[in-house]
């Protein structure tokens, strides 16, 4: 055994739990261990665990050394906010070790081709009408947004380019088993018909402008949307005027890429749309249509993406490393990740965009008996019908509040997709009843 004097003055004071004055001890008392301290080792020594120590240099010069849990993390984690990688495997070749650190880094690259056809997007020109004159209220100083609801239109594409695409994944020129992709036409249109705002608040500190609420109302409109033939194909939102070249902020990207991954139930090619509306200089009303591209999707799906400080560019989660041209970024400017959409509008041959809309405050009209008395009692005048004044997504929405959801909204809608089979008069009477009609409907 080797014998050596240490000197006093040139020692380390350990501070950490279980620094103590006795036999090794956490409490100096009698050279007892401490069972109740988490840095004991099991045999009563009460030293602190060296991995969660770092040293310290005191005013007077001294060295000291201080107890820190995320010292084995700070200093040997694999990537920032994760296990040292010895935490996770004790052996790593270089190649597992590339191999994993590929899996934090992104290639930044704009996405050349959009997932939808040259028809793009087409809204109905009186759902969109109503929700950019509800902008207009407020000067468009306030944000709000909407999901779009209609449908994927299938235009019918070239069966030769069609199979000229790939059926299946490959490795080395080699098709693998079960890896089937699946195309989507690139001829596809998306079709919107109807716009439901759900619940929502005002909020200029948030970074999307307003903070989305949880809607008691979601399974009946997503069950109104399904009875009628439609699904949410989009969604849509307005803001204030902002300076040219800048299209959307982070927090609209992010959640963009959200709402896509949804629609696509995966990281995976959609037509899910986005539309922004706002105004320009001249007073006039400007609506776009973008998607955010499949990197996009990936990297929000890895939360590697985060809003920050700039609302112009998606800021880089220390996790991650992203690469734009050759460089190393710790943000991203947002129009990287946009494509361009075609948007054009049309009047729908099926619905009506009347009644209130729900969840507005400060609006002149609110959804109530009253105005669907208004509405319906314009059958029999101006070419109208009962069936195509109740046709209005707002208004059986509001109907299933009423009605049962199981067995009377579906025999209404229906006869709404399908005209040549009438409405019940049973319906009619309790819905015009409802609204208080009196004399024919």
């Amino acid at each position: 055994m080797i014998y050596c004097k240490v000197d006093p003055s040139s020692a380390a004071t350990n501070t950490g739990p279980g620094a103590g004055n006795g036999n090794g001890n956490g409490n100096g008392v009698n050279g007892a261990a401490d069972a109740n301290s988490d840095s004991n080792d099991g045999n009563g020594n009460g030293n602190s665990d060296p991995k969660h120590m770092k040293r310290v240099i005191r005013p007077d010069g001294s060295i000291e050394l201080v107890h820190d849990p995320n010292a084995a993390t700070a200093d040997h984690a694999f990537r920032k906010g994760m296990m040292p990688l010895r935490d996770m495997k004790m052996k790593w070749t270089l190649q597992e070790f590339v191999d994993m650190d590929n899996q934090f880094v992104f290639k930044i690259e704009a996405q050349k081709e959009r997932w939808i056809g040259e028809g793009g997007v087409s809204v109905d020109m009186e759902s969109a009408n109503h929700f950019q004159s509800y902008l207009r209220t407020f000067a468009f100083q306030r944000q709000r947004f909407g999901y779009l609801y209609g449908k994927f239109v299938d235009v019918p594409e070239d069966e030769d380019e069609k199979n000229k695409l790939p059926q299946k994944e490959t490795l080395f020129g080699t098709e693998l088993p079960d890896s089937e992709i699946k195309h989507f036409a690139k001829n596809q249109q998306v079709l919107v018909e109807a716009i439901y705002e759900p619940p929502q608040e005002c909020d200029p500190n948030a970074p999307e402008g307003f903070v989305a609420l949880d809607d008691p109302m979601e399974e009946q409109v997503e069950a109104v949307a399904s009875l009628l033939g439609l699904r949410k194909v989009g969604w849509i939102f307005g803001h204030p005027p902002r300076e040219k070249g800048f299209q959307m902020s982070s927090a609209e990207i992010v959640m963009a890429a959200e709402l896509q991954i949804e629609c696509a139930e995966d990281v995976a090619q959609t037509p899910f749309v986005t539309v922004k509306v706002t105004v320009a200089d001249d007073g006039n009303v400007s609506m776009e249509a973008f998607q955010v591209s499949k990197q996009c999707m990936e990297m929000v799906a890895e939360e590697a993406l985060v809003v920050g400080e700039n609302p112009g560019f998606c800021y880089v989660s220390d996790t991650f490393t992203a690469i734009q041209e050759g460089k190393e970024s710790r943000t991203i400017e947002n129009n990287f990740f946009l494509t361009v959409v075609p948007i054009n509008q049309h009047a729908t041959e099926t619905f009506v965009s009347e009644f209130p809309k729900a969840n507005r405050d400060h609006d002149t009209r609110q959804q109530s008996h009253d105005e669907m008395k208004k509405q319906l009692s314009k059958s029999g005048s101006a070419g109208w019908t009962f069936i195509d004044l109740l046709a209005d997504f707002n208004l059986l929405i509001y109907l299933t509040k009423f009605l049962d959801i199981e067995t009377d909204i579906p025999k209404i809608c229906r006869s709404i997709v399908n005209r040549d089979i009438p409405l019940e008069e049973g319906y009619k009477l309790i819905i015009a009843s409802m609204a208080g009609l009196d004399g024919a409907y």
